[in-house]
């Protein structure tokens, strides 16, 4: 499902115009992504929780020449799901 499916079925089950559930998802996503940036943890209880991981410097090698090459380290975003539905998936 992307974003405007999920916007559609928001405003459904919500019954609210489209326009408005937009702008609810849409708050929603800035405030994760601006406690990401500020390397805070988001935690939705029974979803899930969003936080920002560090991947240290190692040696990486190019696919292409075999060229050993240096990878610096780099922040990234990182979801880890709900036991709730840790367990629903697997059934």
């Amino acid at each position: 499902m992307n974003k405007a499916g999920f916007t559609e079925k928001f405003a459904e089950r919500n019954d609210i115009p489209v326009k408005i559930a937009d702008k609810i998802i849409d708050t929603i996503i800035n405030e994760i992504k601006e406690s990401l940036v500020q390397r805070k943890r988001v935690e939705i209880r029974g979803f899930g929780s969003f936080s920002v991981k560090e991947y240290k410097t190692y040696t990486g090698r190019n696919p292409k020449t075999g060229d050993k090459i240096e990878v610096q380290k780099k922040l990234a975003p990182q979801f880890k799901v709900s036991k709730i539905y840790k367990n629903d998936l697997v059934k």
